[in-house]
């Protein structure tokens, strides 16, 4: 089978993402191309960010391809899964280029994880992937029967019709991967750095997936929620073989980068920088000082709360203080030229006690950002507590809920956010 895998050209006018806006390697396609591959089949990936191709040069490069299978993403790589664009326009306005010229089609991403029926409906596809899609990508491109495939949902006769419940990737043994060193060349951004000028190409490796906590904003219900390692062998591969096509840094997509002394201690002995998202109350300080030895420069830390009352609000099982949490931040900035404290709004943190606690750190070398405000993902808990399992007005719930709670947005987002029935609207079917 001829199959295509296609992140789309991203834009995000109007929206309330507040991820990153640059290219990133989109890691679920790499691993389905491994296994489509290992299965015989001949696969095409494209990537409208990292190859500079707007959607309609995407849909031509694909109908000249000829596929069987055309499976889009409806988040901008792994990376964001958690963290998506609510609105379809972007997928949707690719398939609505693509025309009949796709073969069959499937969406992959955190809209047919959480709520499979609206995505069918509004992107117009043949079947929706429920969770990780790199095995099941692979299983449907070998299926005679896709009513037979678990962890999918398709429409019959106007109805959902939904297989099983959503997938976790085996993961811990998927392989190292090998990316086009075009991409690579195309691939300038240091995802999350601001220590100094970079050097070299960046790229996005996976040591670990899914996260051993349940905070209340994570959106991960759907997918990467349990905690996995991946093999310590195809993760030095893979590094390797970028290292060797240029790359000068690295940023580890992982939910949360707990200590693995075994993969920092390979780090020390390779001419690469990284960058990490973790919780900083997971570290001790003989390993902030292994993490910094073995070329971190940038850590995201998840303290989203400056109170006890806000980090138990969003679940966070924290066993320390704010003032200990303060003093690992600033021993961890000993080390790593960049460190962040990540801050979410929480009603439960007074301006006056955030303002103290983000001059505190700043004034110590630990940026801590202005406040993102909370979005009520579907895949997430708060989104559950509030409104129960995700129905089919899931998205435009959550994304009403948050335009009228917050008048004011983070310097990461656009300012004046559109409702989701506007962004919609010109492009999305149903």
């Amino acid at each position: 089978m001829r199959v295509a895998l296609v992140n789309p050209s991203w834009t995000y006018d109007g929206s309330i993402y507040f991820g990153c806006r640059h290219p990133h390697l989109p890691l679920e396609f790499g691993y389905c191309k491994a296994q489509l591959e290992r299965d015989g089949h001949e696969v095409l990936v494209l990537d409208g960010q990292l190859q500079h191709i707007d959607n309609q040069a995407l849909a031509s490069r694909v109908a000249d391809f000829s596929p069987d299978m055309t499976v889009v993403t409806t988040a901008p790589t792994y990376l964001f899964w958690r963290c998506a664009p609510p609105e379809l326009r972007v997928p949707a306005e690719f398939l609505t280029a693509l025309g009949d010229s796709a073969g069959a089609t499937v969406a992959v991403g955190p809209h047919a994880s959480a709520t499979p029926a609206p995505t069918l409906r509004k992107l117009g596809v043949d079947i929706v992937v429920r969770g990780e899609c790199e095995e099941v990508i692979a299983e449907l491109a070998s299926s005679r029967d896709w009513r037979n495939v678990a962890s999918t949902a398709y429409l019959k006769d106007g109805r959902t019709i939904v297989n099983g419940p959503v997938h976790a990737s085996s993961f811990v043994d998927h392989p190292a991967l090998k990316w086009p060193a075009e991409w690579l060349a195309n691939h300038d951004h240091h995802h999350h750095r601001f220590d100094s000028e970079a050097r070299g190409f960046g790229a996005e490796v996976e040591a670990s997936r899914g996260c051993p906590y349940n905070c209340s904003f994570c959106a991960k219900i759907d997918f990467r929620d349990a905690y996995r390692r991946r093999n310590h062998e195809a993760i030095v591969e893979e590094i390797d073989a970028l290292i060797a096509q240029g790359v000068g840094y690295i940023y580890f997509i992982d939910e949360i980068f707990l200590p693995q002394k075994a993969l920092l201690e390979a780090l020390v002995d390779r001419d690469v920088q990284f960058g990490v998202q973790t919780r900083i109350d997971l570290w001790k300080p003989e390993l902030l000082e292994l993490l910094g030895a073995a070329g971190c420069v940038s850590v995201e830390a998840g303290l989203e709360s400056l109170t006890v009352e806000g980090r138990e609000m969003l679940a966070k099982r924290c066993r320390l203080g704010t003032d200990e949490l303060a003093a690992l931040l600033i021993k961890a900035r000993r080390h790593v030229p960049f460190v962040q404290a990540n801050l979410i709004g929480v009603v439960q943190d007074e301006k006056s006690l955030v303002d103290y606690w983000r001059k505190h750190l700043i004034s110590n070398g630990v940026w801590a950002n202005d406040p993102v405000p909370l979005y009520p993902y579907p895949s997430s808990p708060s989104y559950r507590e509030m409104w129960g399992e995700p129905d089919d007005s899931a998205w435009e719930r959550a994304h009403d809920h948050y335009l009228a709670s917050f008048d004011a947005f983070s310097d990461i987002q656009e300012q004046q956010p559109l409702p989701l029935p506007v962004l919609e609207r010109q492009c999305c079917r149903a």
